[in-house]
């Protein structure tokens, strides 16, 4: 049995609904980016990474293994993702690759660093 569901106002407020929807289409890109972020940072690991450049502002991938306690291959696959997605950059020195966040996407993680941090003290 498929239930249908119907609206039951008497009629649509369609200024109301042409204003959401302009205010949607002028936001899309935020929107875009935000996804992007949240599907980053929505894996711990990837989120930790994030976490450790913010505050380390750079570190090489064997520094980040070591403190996660994981594989340097298996760091560079979550590196590789996050720099695909433009949210970290890298510098060679010699054969070692530093990464660091890239600066014109800290504000939202800022408030998204600033968030675990409130967690943690009230926990």
């Amino acid at each position: 049995m498929k239930l249908e569901i119907t609206c039951t106002r008497a009629q649509a407020n369609h200024k109301q609904l042409q204003n959401c929807n302009a205010t949607l289409e002028s936001m899309a890109p935020s929107f875009q980016q935000m996804t992007k972020l949240l599907s980053i940072a929505g894996n711990e690991v990837r989120l930790k990474i994030l976490y450790l450049l913010n505050m380390e502002n750079e570190l090489c991938p064997c520094d980040i293994a070591d403190i996660l306690e994981m594989s340097v291959p298996a760091v560079s696959q979550h590196i590789r993702k996050i720099k695909d997605a433009g949210f970290i950059t890298s510098r060679r020195d010699g054969q070692t690759l530093y990464y660091s966040l890239v600066k014109s996407e800290t504000l939202l993680l800022d408030h998204i660093f600033a968030s675990i941090e409130t967690f943690k003290k009230s926990a």
